[in-house]
């Protein structure tokens, strides 16, 4: 999955796997998490979104849990 540097004080750069659903977000500290069955609307919101950080709190952060 090719990971897409985003302009954010929060995250790096994220990935997303049209096919699956698996997004992957690398957050400034440096640290990766997966998350599984994200809708494709819900990447393309984070993508366009002027605060990825705020974003991710609303919208991704404890949801799409990978198990």
């Amino acid at each position: 999955m090719d990971m897409i540097p985003v302009s954010s004080s929060a995250i790096r750069a994220v990935g997303y796997d049209h096919a699956s659903g698996r997004m992957k977000i690398t957050f400034e500290q440096g640290d990766t998490y997966d998350f599984c069955g994200v809708p494709e609307p819900v990447y393309q919101g984070l993508m366009n979104a002027i605060s990825k950080g705020a974003y991710y709190n609303d919208h991704i952060r404890d949801r799409y849990q990978c198990y």
